[in-house]
């Protein structure tokens, strides 16, 4: 070993600061570079901890060698150093070393690399306008200059250093400092050698406090299964779609004017094996596909899927925003589970989640030992009531993070839509605050200026994609134009979740039936504002936890009462104006509620009245999709008329659903006394059939009915020229369609 008559008391500062682990660029101190002093002198640097000997080697293509130049260790450091003529040591050359239990390494040197981000992509990432920022930030495998190894690049524009670690180095944050991109913010360093499947994190040293902080990849793609924390160097993308049909079609399909029913789903407790396992993509996806094709809805919308350490958290407190979660498989088999779905005709929508991200040490939370990600002032960056942290809307950086997230989950995965979750906390500056917790706005007002702009922003980026992907938005105030577009002042959502519609009908049905008189209302509110958005009627899974308890036991009256009032209210939904989702286990009127480390009671299904809930389901679904009536105009009044809201005593509705050329009958009875010789108004003369009827004995009713066809008498009745009468069955729903 040769050593250099030198100390670290000899050496300049940039150096030092190298030893020190503490250099901003240091490639401008390690590798190859000429001396400034007109000499015709080069010096090549390099920094290996634990390193016993250190050479270099020209010929970068072997596979071994311990032979080459010896460069000399500066005493009391792992600094090496060679000083030559120009031109004895190529561009690219091995660095050859062995360590102090005398074993050979070998690698190319990753500071003979020029920078590999583009200063466009640089300038757009700057202003928050690079939809596809996930395409250089993060871990990429690839191949630079005939050589492979990946590119590791972050965020972190309060750091002094960031080092790239992992398996590869020993987590050792002296390795690999990456180089500091100028005023940027942005870091990268290419390491030859290392390949897809390689753990790893960033160190990052704060410019100001000089901690030290592990953090996994805000970017990263592929992680280690909870409870470890590393992301994971992701394969080439070597996924062949199958589903160019599937995203042609959905380019030019008409949503506005299409039925939509949705199966909302939790991967992790839809079903898992005999074991308790958690089924994997593959197993979900031919499974899933199967049972929502029988059913008949039209999409399924998951659970947040992206990596989030807790289970109990349900996915909606992420860490890896860019990585499907590993619980189930690899990204490349959730994209299996995406093809495999759409090869069926089911659609795929994902919980999306902008509004908060968690405090765990090793995710965003202060990640370059400032408030980078969040607000440094808990009354703008903290939830208090979910212990999470705020997103800053107003730093473009952070706004790029989140539309290139969501411009990544559409085109890489092929997702048909995003569900944003909470929007309500995201727009109102107090939300669920007290006064004085929180900090008004720049007008004195309680509007999240910045949240409100980044979600226009966010609704233009993905419809300007010309894909035909959606968005939802679980919004539960009466912020207006939710659904419209942001040129009319909007916020540009496809659709917004009714949660109005949905919090008065579950009150009101869980009232006993005598009493139901009393609140008749709250059915009828809600047509009062039914198509001032492009509303969805959810039943989700924030119903059936919490206390809550499940659908079928917030149901008044003895076990067959409830039944029927479950059936009363799916019917009520189906033919109610507004696309539709019901979380899983509703479909079959589960009695427990939902938890999320166990699979659904599927054994219930082997009892008559869970069954009868699911034909009933199941029959609605084919219903829907099948009469025009019911969905082309679900946002627009024409599709809708009263024939009479106002028998409260007797607890009855009826309403007409209409489209151009079709003409649908909703009746239903809210008490459990049967309607004999019912007489109701109807808008044309001629036969209505009864093609759905909730208390049907197929669905475990007590099969009262009209026996298929009735005639319509020239009596006016209700304000219609026409009537029939009818048999309304004790609660339930029936539906009737105009045949002439």
């Amino acid at each position: 070993m040769s050593t250099l008559n030198l100390t670290k008391s000899d050496l300049p500062q940039d150096v030092l600061k190298i030893i020190e682990a503490r250099h901003f660029d240091p490639f401008s101190v390690l590798g190859k570079h000429s001396l400034e002093d007109g000499s015709n002198q080069e010096i090549v640097r390099v920094f290996i901890p634990r390193a016993r000997a250190v050479f270099l080697n020209n010929e970068i293509n072997n596979e071994k060698s311990d032979q080459g130049i010896e460069l000399q260790r500066i005493r009391e450091t792992d600094l090496f150093q060679w000083q030559g003529p120009k031109g004895s040591i190529p561009d690219r050359y091995q660095i050859v070393w062995y360590d102090s239990n005398n074993q050979l390494h070998q690698m190319l040197d990753p500071y003979c690399f020029s920078p590999q981000i583009s200063d466009y992509d640089i300038h757009l990432f700057g202003e928050g306008r690079h939809w596809h920022a996930y395409r250089f930030l993060g871990a990429h495998a690839c191949t630079i200059e005939d050589i492979e190894g990946t590119l590791f690049a972050t965020w972190a524009p309060n750091a002094e250093r960031v080092s790239a670690v992992g398996d590869f180095n020993q987590w050792d944050g002296r390795c690999h400092p990456m180089r500091g991109l100028g005023g940027s913010g942005l870091w990268e360093i290419f390491i030859p050698g290392v390949d897809a499947g390689a753990l790893y994190k960033f160190e990052i040293r704060n410019r100001d406090s000089h901690s030290i902080h592990l953090k996994s990849d805000p970017y990263g793609q592929c992680f280690q299964l909870r409870p470890s924390t590393a992301a994971i160097v992701p394969s080439h993308d070597n996924y062949t779609w199958c589903d160019e049909n599937w995203m042609e079609a959905r380019k030019n399909t008409d949503w506005l004017h299409s039925p939509m029913s949705t199966y909302e789903v939790h991967l992790g407790s839809w079903k898992q094996n005999e074991q308790g396992r958690f089924l994997t993509y593959k197993e979900l996806a031919d499974q899933l596909a199967e049972y929502v094709e029988y059913m008949g809805f039209t999409h399924v919308e998951l659970l947040p899927i992206a990596e989030h350490p807790l289970d109990a958290s349900w996915g909606y407190q992420t860490i890896g925003a860019y990585a499907p979660t590993s619980r189930f498989g690899s990204p490349d088999e959730f994209r299996y589970f995406v093809d495999h779905l759409h090869s069926r005709g089911i659609g795929v929508l994902i919980d999306w989640v902008p509004a908060h991200f968690p405090k765990d040490e090793h995710g965003l939370a202060r990640f370059d030992g400032t408030a980078l990600y969040e607000h440094e002032d808990p009354r703008k960056g903290e939830h208090r009531d979910w212990g999470t942290l705020i997103f800053n809307y107003g730093r473009s950086e952070v706004k790029n993070y989140l539309l290139s997230n969501a411009v990544y989950w559409l085109e890489e995965f092929h997702i048909d839509g995003l569900r944003v979750d909470a929007v309500a906390s995201m727009i109102y500056l107090d939300y669920s605050r007290e006064e004085g917790d929180w900090i008004p706005n720049m007008y004195g007002g309680n509007e999240n200026l910045d949240a409100i702009d980044f979600l226009r922003h966010l609704n233009e980026v993905i419809h300007g994609l010309g894909t035909g992907c959606l968005t939802m938005a679980e919004e539960s105030t009466s912020w207006p134009q939710v659904s419209r577009p942001t040129w009319l002042g909007g916020l540009g959502f496809s659709m917004k979740w009714n949660m109005g519609w949905m919090h008065d009908t579950l009150v009101y049905m869980g009232k006993d039936s005598i009493h139901r008189q009393y609140h008749h209302n709250q059915l009828t509110f809600g047509l009062l504002y039914a198509f001032t958005e492009n509303f969805v009627l959810p039943f989700s899974h924030d119903e059936v936890v919490h206390g809550k308890s499940s659908i079928l036991y917030r149901m008044p009256g003895d076990k067959w009462q409830q039944f029927a009032n479950v059936r009363l209210l799916y019917t009520y939904m189906y033919t109610y104006p507004g696309k539709k989702l019901l979380f899983m286990g509703n479909e079959f009127a589960q009695g427990n509620e939902w938890d999320h480390d166990n699979s659904l009671d599927w054994y219930v299904l082997d009892y008559e009245p869970h069954k009868g809930v699911q034909s009933l389901v199941r029959d609605l679904n084919h219903t829907y999709k099948n009469q025009p009536a019911l969905y082309k105009h679900e946002f627009d009044s024409q599709g809708f008329e009263w024939i009479d809201c106002n028998d409260s005593t007797q607890s009855i509705l009826i309403y007409v659903r209409k489209s151009e050329n079709e003409v649908i009958v909703g009746a239903f009875n809210f008490t459990p006394v049967p309607r004999e010789g019912y007489r109701i108004g109807v808008p044309e003369r001629g036969n209505y059939q009864e093609i759905l009827n909730s208390d049907s004995v197929h669905y475990g009713g007590s099969n009262m009915g009209n026996n298929g066809e009735i005639k319509s008498d020239d009596i006016p009745w209700m304000n219609r020229p026409y009537s029939i009468n009818i048999t309304l069955p004790p609660l339930a729903g029936i539906i009737l369609k105009y045949i002439v």
